[in-house]
């Protein structure tokens, strides 16, 4: 009988260590929407200190993408993200964003749907909200964003928050510029070599675009109307050929997002900020 008391006290050991671990698994919560405060008080408190704040914005993407595609992109991207760093949290979206004057209109402002706000306005959310977190306890606050037009924003605004944390120091954020950067080399790098030209791939609204919201919710891409429909034009809002595009092809460009995204955040996680660079296409 003392042989099997032996065992039977460690295992009770083993489990109430395994109950005391926090609990940072990948199939955790990670939406903030989703969880009740004491719930994500419970989350923070085990260890989920990483708020990522995605950025996506309400623009048209030509007849063929709906206005949301930002948002959704963002908000699918950052959970996927977060699942895999493990200790992360998103926060919602920023739907709201610069798209240029609205009056006169400018850009995708000459379009039904977009929707614009003042640049400062935008910065000053962003501010805001990472305040907000770092008082419930996020320490490493993370800007990832869907659109290349507030890119320098996302900068100024972790500059911002940095040098206003830097007495503390028991917070830090960051603009993950490289979110959006992947997707404007390595992956239309990707694309080509499966023989798409740079016209057909595009700028905005085209076959990467396009691919990318495939692969993340398809329901935002009208694809019946895509197959038999003309190309749309510049006068129509798109640079580029979206009719080629296949969610297999979207799946390339996440995977570059999600995996040099992580990559990002754990080194942030480990040295700080790093300076870093952002395209200035849209």
């Amino acid at each position: 009988m003392r042989d099997l008391k032996l065992p039977a006290a460690l295992a009770a050991c083993l489990l109430a260590g395994l109950l005391a671990r926090p609990v940072l698994a990948a199939d955790a919560a990670v939406m903030l929407e989703e969880m009740t405060s004491t719930e994500l008080r419970s989350r923070i408190d085990a260890g989920a200190t990483t708020a990522i704040i995605p950025i996506g914005g309400t623009e048209q993407s030509g007849p063929y993408i709906a206005l949301g595609k930002h948002n959704v992109r963002a908000t699918v991207l950052a959970r996927m993200i977060a699942q895999k760093l493990g200790n992360a949290v998103v926060a919602p979206v920023v739907a709201y964003v610069p798209e240029g004057s609205i009056t006169p209109p400018a850009g995708h402002m000459k379009f039904a749907g977009t929707l614009s706000i003042p640049e400062a306005t935008f910065e000053e959310l962003l501010v805001a909200t990472a305040q907000s977190l770092r008082q419930h306890g996020f320490r490493r606050i993370v800007f990832i964003g869907d659109h290349g037009g507030y890119q320098k924003s996302e900068t100024r605004v972790a500059q911002k928050l940095n040098k206003a944390w830097a007495k503390d120091g028991d917070a830090a954020a960051l603009a993950l510029l490289a979110y959006y950067d992947v997707t404007q080399e390595p992956f239309i790098a990707d694309l080509e070599k499966r023989g798409y030209s740079k016209a057909e791939i595009g700028l905005h609204a085209g076959l990467a675009d396009a691919a990318l919201m495939l692969a993340t919710d398809k329901s935002l891409v009208r694809t019946e109307a895509l197959a038999k429909g003309p190309s749309p034009t510049a006068a129509q809002g798109v640079r580029g050929d979206a009719r080629r595009a296949t969610a297999e092809l979207g799946k390339l460009g996440v995977q570059r997002i999600v995996d040099a995204s992580v990559a990002a955040i754990s080194d942030f996680a480990a040295h700080g900020a790093p300076s870093t660079s952002s395209k200035a296409s849209k």
